[in-house]
């Protein structure tokens, strides 16, 4: 249930980075709302992915770093941010990290 957890957490993160970028720096104060609301939820589930007995290196580190990446690659397709050949690298050697990780 832990992963469960752990994956609900990581898409409320995302989304509240998400909306945290489409508010312009809360300067359109709607968005506001939403982002509140991810984050709430983004640490609520992560508590609940430690409740279950997650260790906090593996929870936090799968979580920062799948944020990382999907924040980059969602980034792209919606606000065609610039996805360079470095990040893709970096998105990589994130991927590698957290295998590393979980197999440790």
């Amino acid at each position: 249930m832990s992963w469960l957890w752990l994956a609900l957490s990581i898409l409320s993160e995302v989304s509240g980075t998400l909306c945290l970028r489409a508010s312009a720096g809360l300067q359109h104060k709607i968005w506001f709302i939403p982002v509140a609301i991810s984050y709430t939820a983004a640490f609520f589930f992560l508590g609940r992915t430690l409740a279950e007995g997650m260790p906090l290196g593996v929870a936090y580190g799968l979580w920062a770093a799948c944020g990382v990446a999907l924040v980059c690659l969602l980034s792209r397709v919606i606000w065609k941010d610039p996805l360079t050949r470095k990040a893709l690298i970096g998105i990589g050697f994130i991927t590698v990290g957290v295998i590393l990780v979980e197999i440790g």
